[in-house]
């Protein structure tokens, strides 16, 4: 029998945007809900912020008047924490302050029941430390929400040291009940997504910081060849700087400042400057009236190649050779190692290494390195890299090919493993590495990056897919060309490698 039932009353405290929107959650799902907030009249305004934003849908026709009605009377505004003694289910979403969360809950255990189950909406403090200072921290458990919380359907549940094998089961069952996309994982720094999501960030920022290329390029390659419904400089802008910077900075501390979690400079001097993005009207953009959004660097229009030659198999960028081919180019297919040869320019997806280097490598002064999509059947835009001897005629050659495939084109800099591949590359290593220190599974990872911040595939799975070899490889490449322990391969990911795994 479930530990929880829709006769169980929840709890919540904390009357926020967040908090608020877990009392709609828990109401909506037909519990009784009581709703406290420390500060006067701030639970009565989040009930009646929820209300407002119920009736909107009520005017859009998504909700029935009488199922608001009867949704709003189950949340009921208490005046004081002595009140939640009815509670099976307290859910705290307040100020990410230790001291104060572990007095809360101490409070809370003199106040309600022995069994009583106290949750935390922590995104970034141990829910060991909350708990070692309770006389049951056993119950204790974390429940990290999305915002906002009525769309957003991804919950950690997060086990302290402590916290029982049974509570934390009870919690993932009730978050399914809910509608919600539960996931569970040890209380680590970041634990899931604030943890796996920092590469998004911290390689656009380093190939910003690098000149590889401008903000508006990377953002528009991560979006229309990546598949992510935003780029890394558009979302920290919506983000805030100030809270993505103290994010990262104490994800990186937790770390004892391992490199793969290092800040960026680049953003500590937005954050400096009080830059903070959309909120104070400037960050990577300008959002003041009448300024001008900045467009990504776009190939002009080249010619049509009447033949291109495959040499090979392209692996994950093979869908191209169709479209190649509904563009009325001649399609020639020879054996090799997965390159495509247009007239005199050798087109190979990027590997990790600089074009240039490995152009020497293989002789070939006319390499260009393609970038990794999605999808590159839907992909609207596609990066390459031209090694640094490439001569002008090869690289329109190229820019002509992809534009017959329905592409944009942005030729970057040379940078190693270009925009997607090393974005993808690093986000799919930090989650098996996460994996590897036993925090969560490899469905876990996949759930939570798509769930909590709308990646367009798991990175574990979309890695899988382009081959966990090519991942390893521009790693390895990575590692070479920086030198520096940063783009070290997770230990999962070699056993993965050598273990034979498969697309």
């Amino acid at each position: 029998m479930s530990m929880f039932t829709t006769e169980s009353v929840i709890g919540v405290i904390g009357a926020g945007t967040m908090g608020a929107g877990i009392a709609q959650v828990a109401a909506n799902a037909g519990h009784p809900v009581l709703l406290f907030d420390a500060a006067e009249g701030a639970a009565a305004r989040g009930r009646e912020g929820v209300d407002k934003g119920l009736q909107k849908l009520v005017a859009r026709g998504k909700m029935k008047a009488e199922d608001v009605e009867a949704l709003m009377s189950r949340i009921q505004v208490i005046e004081s924490l002595e009140d939640m003694a009815p509670a099976a289910l307290v859910i705290e979403a307040i100020v990410e302050r230790l001291d104060v969360k572990q007095s809360v809950f101490g409070q809370l255990e003199d106040i309600c029941s022995e069994q009583t189950v106290l949750a935390t909406n922590t995104s970034s403090i141990s829910v060991t430390a909350i708990g070692s200072t309770l006389k049951r921290p056993q119950n204790l458990v974390g429940m990290h929400f999305f915002n906002p919380a009525p769309i957003m359907k991804l919950v950690e549940v997060i086990s302290g040291l402590d916290t029982k094998a049974e509570i934390a089961s009870a919690i993932y069952d009730l978050s399914v009940s809910w509608g919600k996309k539960p996931v569970h994982a040890k209380s680590t720094p970041g634990f899931i997504v604030n943890r796996v999501a920092r590469p998004f960030y911290a390689e656009g920022f380093r190939i910003f910081q690098e000149g590889g290329a401008d903000n508006a390029t990377i953002d528009a390659v991560i979006r229309e060849a990546g598949g992510f419904r935003m780029g890394p400089f558009e979302l920290t802008d919506l983000i805030g700087h100030d809270v993505n910077y103290a994010v990262t900075s104490s994800v990186f501390a937790a770390y004892y400042n391992d490199q793969r979690f290092l800040p960026s400079l680049i953003q500590l001097e937005l954050v400096n400057a009080g830059h903070f993005g959309r909120k104070t009207g400037k960050g990577f953009y300008d959002y003041s009236e009448g300024a001008e959004k900045p467009v990504p660097q776009t190939a002009e229009a080249a010619a049509k190649p009447s033949s291109v030659t495959i040499e090979g198999d392209l692996g994950v960028a093979e869908p191209l050779v169709a479209q190649f081919e509904a563009a009325g180019i001649e399609v020639i297919r020879t054996e090799g190692d997965g390159r495509i040869q247009v007239g005199d320019a050798t087109l190979m997806l990027t590997n990790g290494q600089f074009s240039t280097v490995r152009a020497a490598e293989i002789s070939n002064r006319n390499l260009i390195h393609f970038d990794l999509a999605l999808d590159y059947a839907q992909a609207t835009r596609i990066a390459l890299a031209p090694a640094d001897k490439a001569d002008t005629k090869a690289v329109e050659l190229a820019v002509g090919l992809f534009q017959a495939a329905g592409k944009a084109v942005s030729i970057i800099d040379d940078i190693p493993g270009m925009i997607v591949m090393r974005t993808l590359a690093m986000l799919a290593n930090e989650g098996f590495d996460a994996v590897n220190q036993q925090v969560c599974n490899e469905e876990a990872v996949d759930i939570a990056m798509q769930g909590g911040v709308n990646y367009p595939r798991g990175p574990i799975n979309w890695a899988t897919e382009v081959g966990l070899s090519r991942i390893l490889n521009v790693l390895r490449n990575l590692g070479a060309s920086y030198g520096e322990d940063r783009y070290r391969p997770s230990p999962l990911l070699l056993r993965k490698v050598a273990g034979g795994r498969q697309a």
